[in-house]
């Protein structure tokens, strides 16, 4: 492997794919993945009062819409650590605009935490929690002077959907390499 882009996907994807994550949850510091050095660096720290919801990353052999990979948030109980990769169950998908283009976001949990074992879907995750990440992603931004809007949640078979085509854009995109 040269790169965490390049970690499989999962052997049975879309239903449980490979997550890497970039940001632990609760964290305020925004870490990304930087393919060249093959290592994980401080983006920023976050200018609105804010914490990530979830543990953030995204799945590899994937490219999104923005042409990046796919993100995912991961439900959780306590945060991982940058570099950390885990399988994770998809039961939804979040959809927003971040500065006017399209920013899909899978929404999962860990297979390996059996307090999610029983959630097959977004709609079985307390709606306050959902509440939650909506509002984060709609104004963490905002004191940088960036504008994201939230267009709302989709069930996990657009979820298996938008895994199924980014992983395509992916494979398309490097069998010439």
């Amino acid at each position: 492997m040269d790169s965490y882009l390049e970690l499989p996907i999962g052997d049975q994807a879309p239903e449980i794919v490979t997550a890497v994550v970039e940001i632990p949850q609760d964290s305020v510091n925004k870490y990304e993945y930087d393919a060249n050095l093959n290592v994980f660096v401080l983006d920023r720290v976050l200018h609105s009062p804010v914490h990530f919801p979830g543990d953030y990353g995204f799945i590899p052999q994937t490219t999104a819409q923005d042409g990046e990979p796919l993100d995912i948030l991961i439900l959780g109980d306590t945060p991982v650590f940058p570099g950390c990769m885990y399988s994770a169950r998809p039961i939804g998908l979040f959809e927003m605009l971040d500065q006017g283009a399209c920013d899909e976001k899978i929404v999962a949990y860990a297979t390996a935490n059996p307090r999610f074992t029983d959630i097959q879907n977004y709609t079985e995750v307390q709606p306050h929690f959902l509440l939650e990440v909506a509002h984060f992603f709609s104004v963490y931004k905002d004191l940088e002077g960036k504008r994201t809007r939230v267009l709302g949640w989709k069930d996990r078979e657009a979820a298996y959907a938008v895994i199924r085509s980014s992983h395509e854009r992916f494979s398309k995109s490097h069998a010439s390499k």
